[in-house]
């Protein structure tokens, strides 16, 4: 007969959860401030200078009302300062770096992110009880639209030095005249400032998404670019007789129905000496090792809520986001590369696979 133990309540425990789980719920409001003002464009507007709530609506051409609620909330947020006399909100230059601007550095253009997912919670929870997922379509198009304002801030400040200067040979390659694609190019900005800077290298991009190749093209044609094309076309059937110098993949295997075959297709299509380039996210494949890392609750939470399920709703491996570097070494053996490089980017968030046969 085993006896158990009983292990006493520690009421000090206890209290610090339940603040950390206010504390919670108060970073969840922070971040619908954080998003109304990046999508209403009042971080911008407010940066121009100090302002009370009926000179910042004059100047965003917004209802004064909601701007003024708005500032509330930024306010005691601690976003904003202000000054009771007057009634005058400033945005300090400090926050303003992490608030503003067209590059990674601009932090509140992950918040829609957030909050767009949060209305997928209901569906999501259906997938709990029932199986299977959230089709992509559900998601589209606000989400192309999200993840484009997101993407290609990262790209303006960091494609060339963070990603593709990391990579050993790749900028004098490039320099040289190499054909290119992008499996899985969503809305193409990273092919288009390739393109544009290596003119002797030809560009193709292929996604499923037909809302995402349009507006790629768009921007191809408006930046004036030759030697750039995007296709609709599933990366797990590439059509057999086209071969590639470089094959990327920006953030998008893990969301595949069936990355193994992604993969496969990315290793048949590469043309004699061709490299693999896959940037994707920065994590363990073994939970223990993701417990400190700081942004892991972001990772996990978007693979539930996106990354994971629409795989699963298309009877996919439903590999998500947190699939891990491990898993991911593996899956590329798998596929036919055994050289494997894994480097660091500029971005905290992505590591950068180097493959080749």
């Amino acid at each position: 007969m085993t006896q158990k133990t009983s292990q006493a309540f520690d009421e000090a425990r206890a209290e610090e959860f339940g603040n950390q789980l206010v504390g919670t719920y108060m970073g969840a409001c922070r971040t619908l401030i954080v998003d109304l003002g990046h999508r209403s464009g009042l971080w911008e507007s407010l940066a121009q200078g100090p302002a009370t709530s009926v000179e910042l609506a004059e100047r965003s051409g917004l209802n004064e009302r909601y701007v003024r609620e708005w500032l509330g909330g930024a306010t005691v947020s601690g976003y904003v300062d202000y000054d009771p006399p007057t009634k005058s909100h400033t945005l300090p230059a400090e926050h303003a770096a992490s608030l503003t601007g067209e590059t990674g550095a601009n932090l509140s253009s992950l918040s829609p992110m957030i909050t767009f997912l949060g209305g997928h919670v209901s569906g999501v929870l259906e997938a709990f009880r029932n199986g299977g997922g959230v089709p992509y379509s559900e998601y589209r198009p606000e989400f192309t639209e999200i993840m484009d304002d997101f993407f290609r801030r990262d790209y303006n400040s960091s494609l060339f030095d963070g990603y593709i200067g990391v990579v050993p040979g790749l900028v004098e390659r490039l320099e040289g005249g190499i054909s290119v694609c992008d499996f899985g190019c969503g809305t193409g900005h990273n092919m288009n400032l390739m393109a544009q800077t290596y003119p002797k290298s030809t560009f193709k991009g292929y996604d499923i998404a037909e809302d995402a190749v349009a507006s790629a093209t768009l921007e191809a044609g408006e930046m004036g670019l030759t030697n750039v094309a995007f296709e609709v076309q599933d990366v797990t059937n590439v059509p057999g007789d086209v071969s590639f110098d470089l094959i990327t993949a920006f953030d998008s295997i893990h969301d595949q129905v069936n990355p193994q075959g992604a993969l496969n297709e990315a290793s048949s299509h590469l043309a004699p000496g061709g490299a693999f380039m896959m940037i994707d996210i920065k994590a363990s494949s073994n939970l223990e090792d993701n417990i400190e890392h700081p942004v892991a609750p972001f990772f996990y939470a978007v693979s539930t809520l996106h990354c994971m399920t629409v795989s699963l709703a298309e009877g996919g491996a439903g590999l998500g986001t947190v699939w891990g570097e491990q898993l991911a070494v593996k899956m590329l053996h798998d596929a036919g590369l055994p050289n494997v490089r894994v480097l660091d980017s500029s971005n905290p968030f992505n590591s950068i696979y180097v493959c080749t046969k």
